[in-house]
């Protein structure tokens, strides 16, 4: 596919007179690690929710391999091939780590009646085992997931949102509260996964919003730089340090 997997078109929210989202638009393409950096309330989340399906946005536009998805919730989307982390642990403490991913994928395996009759992984045995394997986290794949480390457990959430195989997967703070000596680790695993399922195939694209900037310089391929709701910048990891406008916004601070 030539065309680009994520499109957002002039998009707006606002809260009563707070612009939170002014006018944003960018493109993501197949294979692409995009980045979306800013300060603290410039709309970043407001942004991510708004393409999420969690919040309905004013005005514009949201474009999904060439569908318009607008509004759609985030049930939908997930079903269109949109996955995502949070911000916050989403994982299931009283379950396994592997059953964590079977579950993460089950609704996309037939319908209900065909996964009643269904082996009991619902086909999905060989997906969860070779992300565990990925992840490097065999070790703990049959330990309940609220008995792990945070960092584990935060990998045990990143796997869940690539068990769907998604066309665009959608990262909220991915190294947020991790020990620094695991974010390397993380990085290598998002290339990786970007590698193994390539630039021809749209299912290698991620946004990620962080704000490590040693992480975002080193895994993105592009990044969008907002300040107060609006773009500020858009460009290649190089063209994003040696902008002189975003060094004194934001990354000179």
């Amino acid at each position: 596919m030539s065309g680009p997997v994520l499109q957002v078109s002039d998009l707006k929210k606002s809260y009563g007179a707070i612009q939170a989202v002014g006018g944003v638009s960018f493109e993501v393409m197949p294979g692409e690690i995009f980045g979306v950096i800013g300060p603290n309330g410039s709309g970043k989340t407001t942004l991510f929710n708004s393409v999420l399906g969690q919040i309905t946005p004013d005005a514009g536009r949201i474009m999904l391999n060439g569908r318009d998805i607008t509004g759609e919730s985030p049930t939908r989307l997930n079903r269109l091939g949109v996955g995502r982390t949070f911000q916050t642990l989403q994982v299931f403490g009283k379950m396994t780590v592997r059953d964590n991913l079977l579950v993460a994928a089950q609704e996309h395996r037939g319908s209900m009646w065909s996964r009643m009759f269904a082996p009991g992984d619902s086909g999905l045995g060989e997906r969860a085992d070779a992300l565990i394997d990925q992840f490097r986290i065999r070790h703990v794949a049959h330990k309940k997931a609220g008995e792990l480390s945070y960092g584990q457990q935060k990998l045990v959430d990143i796997a869940m949102a690539f068990m769907s195989e998604p066309d665009l997967v959608l990262l909220d703070e991915p190294c947020a509260g991790v020990n620094p000596s695991l974010v390397g680790g993380i990085s290598s695993l998002l290339k990786d996964l970007n590698q193994r399922r390539g630039p021809a195939h749209k299912a290698g694209s991620f946004v990620v919003i962080e704000h490590n900037m040693d992480f975002v310089m080193d895994l993105c391929h592009r990044i969008l730089v907002m300040v107060e709701g609006r773009v500020m910048a858009i460009g290649t990891p190089a063209e994003i340090r040696a902008n002189k406008q975003v060094l004194d916004a934001y990354l000179g601070n």
